[in-house]
């Protein structure tokens, strides 16, 4: 029996039907005898719609009352799992991000986590229960809702993976895994079943989006081994993400191509190579 936390992305949960995949995958670990602790991400699109319309009241949305706005995302996605857990007989439990007690600073919109108290969920999982937290939130000191920034239900689901010492952290996403490049862009890609934290890292400063990069960090810095898989295929190892093995120390692997479509290179032609003239273009 393992205890694995798993984090579902806001395309694994965009819809009531794809929400129920996730109640039948859950439900299939459990039945295999492990512990599960799962992590939701709002639903696609939702955290968006959320501060669209907080901007229709303030042009520049107060950020306190932003992040009570834009939390309640994912405790809609957590209820809604639930009631699909106990609906197929798996008995399951919703928690804020409060209510687990992920204490953060009261850094309002990009908070960072400070402790967990995981009391809560280890009686559950004694309990035999599913316990079902809301990613990307938490609590200050003085009680206030924070949010973690974009990304911030990765990092809520290595945080709750490293306080719990979990077996294994699992990533779902829309990919199957990391690639050597983007396959959208290269078809010849092909997924890696494993890769170093620091090959990962580096990966995702440079514009993989597969992580958040605040997460790997995290998880490099706890040693929580993290896996990355497709919430859309129902079997498949994907990639996991652990620590480099003492035989490829020193050398040079490429393991993948990281690239950004937000960045153009200009090129001048026929500038005279004169001192002072690149200062003045």
């Amino acid at each position: 029996m393992a205890l694995i936390v798993q984090k579902y992305g806001g395309t694994s949960v965009g819809n009531p039907e794809r929400i129920k995949n996730v109640a039948r995958r859950v439900a299939k670990f459990k039945a295999k005898g492990h512990q599960v602790v799962v992590v939701l991400s709002a639903m696609s699109g939702e955290t968006n719609r959320l501060i669209a319309l907080a901007k229709e009241m303030q042009a520049h949305p107060d950020p306190r009352e932003l992040d009570v706005i834009i939390s309640t995302g994912e405790q809609v996605t957590i209820g809604l799992l639930c009631m699909a857990l106990k609906e197929i007989g798996v008995n399951a439990k919703s928690y804020t991000g409060g209510q687990v007690k992920i204490l953060t600073d009261n850094a309002f919109t990009k908070a960072r986590i400070v402790s967990i108290d995981e009391h809560n969920i280890r009686a559950d999982l004694a309990n035999d229960c599913v316990v079902v937290v809301a990613g990307f939130q938490g609590m200050d000191a003085d009680g206030n809702i924070t949010t973690l920034g974009r990304g911030g239900s990765d990092t809520t689901g290595v945080a709750i993976a490293a306080a719990l010492r979990a077996d294994e952290c699992q990533i779902y996403t829309d990919v199957d895994g990391v690639y050597t490049t983007d396959p959208r862009m290269v078809p010849e890609a092909r997924r890696l079943k494993t890769i170093t934290f620091e090959e990962m890292l580096e990966m995702a400063s440079l514009g993989s989006k597969v992580l958040q990069i605040r997460s790997v960090e995290f998880a490099g810095k706890y040693k929580v081994k993290l896996r990355v898989l497709s919430s859309f295929e129902e079997e498949g190892d994907g990639t996991l993400i652990t620590f480099e093995e003492g035989n490829k120390m020193e050398q040079a692997i490429i393991s993948g191509i990281a690239f950004n479509r937000d960045e153009a290179k200009i090129t001048v032609m026929g500038v005279p190579d004169k001192p002072g003239i690149a200062y003045q273009i």
